[in-house]
């Protein structure tokens, strides 16, 4: 074992979120945590928890990184033929969390996943690095392999296939919109009494309500 996991424990400072600090719609408050986010230095700001259900009701977890955040939701890509994307296939409900530790902050997403459309993926995936499209087609994700040999000789094959002209965009490879439901903004507060201030969806509205820690 790794010596005394349930000691470990920290003091939260006191900074605090009060109703009075929100903006009037979660993407402007979305924003304004993000660029502190960025501003503080946190390392891949962007990276986000994706949880996803089976449809046998088993929940799974992943780091992704978000690629866009516009009021119709947050958009991430992957391979659609992934456990991820074989999941949201199946049940289009998921969950999204922004675990940023050094600001004692967390900001977690309910919603429902929409594949978008090929032009938007067509479109993200041509601004990718060269080394990452050919990854793309490389690597059958979420399936077994032998070894890492095995992974590098299918790495190589496909930059030879596709030497010294552009990478296409894989069948199996697309992108997600998650229309949010709820976005919850959670502040830490000394003595574990944290600041919980989600804002629900009715109709074409936000409400915000306060949360137990």
């Amino acid at each position: 074992m790794s010596g005394d996991i349930a000691g470990l424990r920290r003091e939260y400072a006191d900074r605090g979120l009060r109703e009075s600090d929100l903006a009037p719609d979660p993407w402007a408050m979305f924003d304004r945590w993000f660029a502190e986010a960025q501003g503080a230095g946190l390392h891949e700001p962007n990276a986000m928890v994706v949880s996803t259900v089976a449809s046998d009701g088993r929940p799974s977890s992943r780091m992704v990184l978000l690629k866009g955040v516009s009021p119709a939701g947050f958009v991430f890509f992957t391979n659609l033929g992934s456990r991820k994307g074989t999941e949201l296939a199946v049940n289009e409900h998921c969950a999204l969390l922004f675990p940023w530790h050094p600001l004692e902050r967390q900001v977690r997403v309910d919603g429902v996943a929409r594949e978008l459309p090929r032009e938007e993926v067509d479109r993200y995936f041509a601004s990718r690095p060269r080394g990452s499209q050919l990854g793309a087609h490389a690597s059958q994700q979420s399936r077994p392999v032998a070894d890492r040999a095995e992974l590098q000789a299918a790495y190589d094959d496909v930059a030879a296939r596709f030497e010294g002209r552009e990478v296409p965009v894989p069948d199996t490879w697309g992108g997600y919109l998650v229309v949010p439901t709820a976005v919850e903004f959670w502040q830490g507060r000394p003595g574990r009494m944290h600041d919980r201030l989600v804002y629900q969806r009715v109709g074409e509205e936000w409400q915000v309500e306060r949360l137990a820690p």
